[in-house]
């Protein structure tokens, strides 16, 4: 199975499955000798984040909205 197929597959999938398999990902990183590591304080921060998306996986906002709310700062 190409990337392409996995990633049309996945849009299937739905948001509470999707984001166990990239937990699962970034565990297997984890393990990857070259990785790039994280601080603490980035780890805190990704948790965080990831507590409070399953708190209330609407809260937040789409990528086309972040994106134009960036594009007209500047």
């Amino acid at each position: 199975m190409d990337f392409q197929t996995i990633l049309t597959t996945l849009d299937t999938w739905p948001p509470e499955d999707r984001l166990r398999l990239i937990e699962a990902v970034w565990d297997r990183l984890a393990h990857v000798p070259d990785a790039d590591r994280l601080t603490e304080a980035q780890r805190l921060d990704l948790r965080r984040r990831l507590d409070a998306y399953r708190d209330d996986p609407r809260a937040g906002s789409p990528w086309q909205e972040v994106k134009a709310r960036l594009q007209s700062r500047s």
